[in-house]
């Protein structure tokens, strides 16, 4: 999280909402350890990793979603027997849990 707190001042100075997603568990071989961030502002910049790569572009698309309303805070699994997962390349052979929230200023 620390590595993405420059960003965030930054947008929020600049008056951009800002989600954050951050790995909250693991299960087999996960490519990031637990508290592994991201934050995607509503202009869609992206700080930080959850995946090393491998989900980043489905997390900063749930993170927009959340932002823009169409989807709900909460718990998002990626993991190799979910077809998702595997289309966006989490090939590594674990599941991976994130919680992803918008912040409240």
């Amino acid at each position: 999280m620390i590595d993405v707190l420059d960003d965030i001042d930054r947008w929020r100075a600049a008056g951009h909402r800002v989600a954050v997603a951050r790995v909250v568990d693991t299960a087999g071989s996960g490519p990031r350890e637990i508290g592994a961030t991201m934050a995607v502002a509503d202009d869609g910049e992206v700080s930080g990793s959850v995946s090393g790569g491998c989900v980043e572009g489905a997390v900063v698309g749930e993170a927009l979603a959340i932002l823009d309303g169409t989807r709900d805070a909460g718990v998002i699994t990626f993991g190799y027997s979910d077809d998702e997962a595997f289309a966006v390349g989490l090939t590594c052979g674990g599941t991976i849990h994130l919680f992803i929230e918008e912040l409240d200023w």
